[in-house]
């Protein structure tokens, strides 16, 4: 399936307006200077609207995801192989990006003093822990300072409706209802977002000047080769467990498209129907395809855990912060898990793996739009890993299986 030129900027004209909206943001910051702190607001209103729907968004589409896997007697045993190869490759990918960043700093030479009021405080894991999954009452959940915790009552909320059985039907609806109004909502944000994070990219260059844009060269260096490797030698090695030199053979000679489509839309959704194609033509059961694809299209993303592993680097490296030791390496790694869970298909959907990292560390606001660049300059590679990644695992889980 060829992707000529025209058809890859159509896929990408939204992608395509936010980088050059970001750029033209920089450049007017380099000309307005301290002046574009006159810019700010605009870029303040989005963030603020994000940070508002991010907890009935969150909430409402995990619900309604666990609320609509019902028959769990038939797929029991595929769902348990299939999260448990999402969380393992996950974990994979993120350790090969915590090598990276250690071999090569992201944030070297960048010095910028975005908030007097930030500290670099010493984490103490297992209090941050309880903290992250549990709140001390139900208005607490409401808040994005507790995402984990919302993330985890969500979760019940889901298994509650669905075992609800015929009672459950209308509130299982009505998640399913609102979850889809609020995919929406965001989808009507996030025409403002290259105004939003062009106002904010000219207050930022405008005022701390433009040291931190070198270090988006360094990350571009370091996550695409990285990217390529694992997608390439990575998902050989997953189709190899799965089948042998046959099944790398087939795995290769049917996946391209998906790449192809991944790549050229940026969706994760779109590239479905291409994928559940290719694993029919690479032997993957029915049942197994039709279950591993579609959820891993929302909850198993390799490459936005590169990603999560990327910008935490960055902003530890810009706020000063050290990026060693078990407890942080591990801490990221989980953060760069759930950042995947939290991400949806749709293109920009990164914006809400990024508020879950600044809020959990507690990063000031400033830092969503540096690493939102980021998320934006990685998503066309990160993208096509996450589609393809959901064909090789259900290649391994089909193999389990049996």
């Amino acid at each position: 399936m060829a992707v000529s030129l025209r058809s890859f900027v159509r896929g990408n004209r939204y992608l395509i307006v936010l980088v050059g909206s970001m750029i033209a943001g920089m450049f007017l910051g380099s000309v307005l200077g301290a002046k574009a702190v006159l810019l700010k607001p605009f870029g303040d209103i989005f963030l603020n609207t994000l940070f508002t729907i991010v907890v009935p968004l969150v909430f409402f589409s995990v619900s309604s995801a666990v609320a609509g896997m019902s028959d769990m007697r038939r797929l029991g045993r595929i769902l348990f192989w299939m999260l448990t190869l999402f969380a393992v490759t996950g974990v994979i990918s993120a350790l090969i990006m915590i090598a990276g960043v250690k071999f090569y700093p992201p944030a070297e030479g960048v010095n910028i003093a975005l908030s007097k009021g930030f500290t670099a405080e010493t984490v103490n894991v297992p209090a941050r822990m309880v903290e992250a999954f549990s709140a001390g009452d139900f208005v607490g959940i409401l808040s994005k300072k507790n995402m984990l915790a919302l993330i985890v009552f969500a979760l019940l909320t889901g298994l509650a409706a669905m075992g609800a059985g015929e009672k459950g039907k209308l509130f299982r609806n009505l998640l399913v209802s609102a979850s889809a109004v609020m995919s929406k909502l965001i989808s009507y944000v996030m025409l403002y977002a290259p105004v939003g994070l062009g106002a904010y990219f000219a207050y930022l260059v405008g005022v701390f000047g433009p040291s931190m844009m070198g270090s988006y060269l360094r990350v571009v260096t370091l996550y695409y080769p990285l990217a390529l490797a694992y997608f390439f030698f990575g998902f050989s090695f997953y189709a190899y467990l799965a089948g042998g030199v046959e099944g790398i053979k087939k795995f290769w000679s049917n996946i391209i498209p998906t790449a192809l489509t991944a790549l050229a839309t940026s969706s994760s959704l779109a590239a479905v129907p291409a994928n559940l194609e290719a694993a029919q033509r690479i032997g993957v059961p029915e049942d197994v395809r039709e279950v591993v694809i579609p959820i891993g299209a929302t909850i198993h993303m390799d490459g936005s855990c590169l990603a999560a592993i990327l910008k935490i680097s960055l902003l530890f490296g810009i706020f000063h912060m050290e990026f060693s030791g078990f407890g942080t390496l591990v801490t990221a790694a989980g953060v760069a898990l759930l950042c995947g869970v939290v991400m949806s298909g749709i293109p920009g959907g990164g914006f809400i793996g990024e508020l879950l990292i600044v809020t959990l560390y507690g990063f000031p606001i400033e830092a969503l739009p540096i690493i939102s660049m980021v998320g934006t300059l990685v998503d066309p590679p990160a993208t096509m890993v996450n589609s393809v990644g959901d064909n090789v695992i259900s290649m391994v889980v089909a193999r389990i299986v049996k």
